[in-house]
């Protein structure tokens, strides 16, 4: 009867682990979960800012393109605009 006892102290012993492996598991896999949920908003709210980036850079292309150089904005001359000590 004692090795009877054992083999049933032994099986709950091994059911208690694979129970507590299980829930580390579980455990595991929410705090992936929750941070893949964290990282896709992050990506969202990323790429709507770059379309809107983007939609003013056009709209500056746009006004630099249509404005003349005379009246306005010249090109920028790297040797004109050195500093003097060089």
């Amino acid at each position: 009867m004692n090795q009877s006892n054992a083999q049933n102290d032994a099986s709950t012993g091994q059911h208690d682990l694979q129970t507590q492996h299980v829930i580390d598991l579980q455990m595991s896999m929410a705090h992936l979960e929750l941070t893949v949920e964290r990282l896709d908003e992050v990506i969202a709210r990323q790429d709507k800012d770059i379309q809107t980036l983007q939609r003013q850079l056009q709209l500056i292309y746009k006004q630099v393109e249509s404005q003349d150089t005379d009246g306005g904005i010249a090109p920028f001359d790297v040797m004109a605009d050195r500093p003097p000590h060089y």
